[in-house]
């Protein structure tokens, strides 16, 4: 299987306001092809390091990329910097400056000078048009080994590899195919996950498996290889039913789909609707069930009940009940629940109370206690946890808390009408 490295390249990419992204989306163009990345790398504007990074990458990679540094500024080095590296000069293409200055033409501007930098081209590379911009790109075949030059700008870079550039790679792909899949989980540690599953995995010899825990749950990754898509689908699917018989209700998404959206799903299959109080994620989780879209199918309405006396007036909370168990309690969360449930006539009602800090904390309610409430016609009840992090983790990790709590109680209300049905 080919190996490939990406290099992207702009000293503004080492800085914490700007993302590499474009290696993200190269990774999945080749991964389809059959191509593996190995290593990605992010260089400044620094000639010497990015010589070196380019030139080391090119005695390993059957195929190594660079992004960004192509435009016509003094700190657009890569072009000149590429050339270096792999022992070849700069060549000036007349048919390319004029092809630039063209463009230029028809925006009704003349060419800055600086922008001539653009037709010069790696000798012996081919170039890649930009149908978005002035760079062109660049496609050097050296002993069997591939160097892309690709501009940094996303609209430029994505057309130009897709047009011009997967159609070379795939002559090398050697007719491996590599498919991921994200299985995400709730309610349990990653050293527990493993431990559930590692003696199945380990035994798919095909397939890469990865367990990683993000802000509010744990990923498992499966990264399958094979001659064929429907060999790794194949190969995939039967790991995801072992996995999916251990782990059972915790395993929320075989997809990589968030909480909420498995939340819409469903809701919208079993023609429920749900509505939500909150306190301390101030709708938070209205937010996510919304951003699904055709969620007017299932969404009724949300309350922000910050103050107490908006959990009595809205929710019809008794005062009295905060008063001898605090706003931050199981009771007090049970009846907001109750109370929105009866308030907009949904089939479930979920509600969120607690304290999200950095303040307001005791010895008894520390920071992070949070009560999450729940209510159907059949029940009221209520969760209790304690969650880490800082106020925007702690407001995120109870909004996933809150959907996970609506996600089990559908569930187990399908089960239950499956049994009550069942001969």
């Amino acid at each position: 299987m080919p190996s490939a490295e990406i290099i992207a390249i702009g000293s503004e990419l080492l800085t914490p306001q700007r993302t590499d992204t474009n290696s993200l989306w190269l990774t999945e163009c080749l991964n389809e092809l059959g191509v593996e990345v190995k290593l990605k790398t992010v260089v400044g504007d620094d000639p010497l390091r990015l010589r070196e990074a380019i030139a080391d990458a090119m005695t390993r990679s059957e195929i190594v990329i660079t992004t960004g540094g192509l435009g016509p500024t003094e700190d657009d080095v890569t072009r000149s910097v590429a050339a270096e590296s792999v022992g070849r000069q700069l060549i000036h293409s007349p048919e390319l400056e004029i092809e630039i200055r063209d463009k230029f033409s028809r925006m009704k501007r003349e060419m800055p000078e600086r922008n001539r930098k653009q037709a010069f081209l790696i000798d012996g590379s081919s170039p890649l048009p930009n149908s978005f911009g002035t760079a062109p790109g660049m496609l050097l075949e050296v002993d069997g080994k591939f160097l892309v030059v690709l501009p940094g700008p996303p609209k430029e870079l994505k057309p130009m590899f897709i047009d011009h550039v997967i159609p070379r790679l795939s002559i090398i792909a050697r007719g491996t195919v590599i498919t991921k899949r994200v299985l995400k989980v709730s309610g349990m540690g990653e050293s527990a996950i493993d431990e559930a599953i590692s003696g199945i995995y380990r035994s798919y010899q095909s397939v890469d498996t990865s367990i990683l825990f993000n802000k509010c749950e744990v990923e498992v990754h499966l990264t399958a290889k094979g001659s064929t898509l429907e060999e790794c689908t194949a190969t995939t699917d039967s790991l995801v039913s072992e996995i999916r018989n251990v782990l059972g209700i915790a395993l929320f998404a075989e997809n990589g789909e968030e909480m909420e959206e498995v939340v819409a799903r469903l809701l919208i299959e079993s023609s429920a609707s749900v509505a939500v109080a909150e306190s301390c994620t101030g709708g938070l989780v209205a937010m996510r069930l919304t951003e699904v879209p055709g969620s007017s199918a299932f969404f009724n309405e949300g309350v922000i009940a910050y103050a107490n006396a908006a959990k009595s007036s809205y929710l019809n909370v008794p005062a009295d009940l905060i008063e001898s168990k605090g706003a931050v309690s199981a009771e007090v969360a049970e009846a907001m629940a109750r109370g929105m449930l009866i308030r907009s006539g949904a089939d479930h009602a979920v509600s969120v109370t607690g304290i999200a800090g950095p303040s307001g904390g005791s010895e008894e309610k520390p920071v992070g206690t949070v009560f999450l409430g729940y209510a159907s016609k059949d029940q009221v009840r209520n969760v209790s946890l304690r969650i880490p992090g800082d106020r925007f983790l702690i407001r995120w990790r109870t909004s996933q808390a809150a959907l996970d709590l609506l996600r089990r109680q559908i569930l187990r209300a399908k089960e239950n009408d499956y049994r009550i049905s069942s001969p």
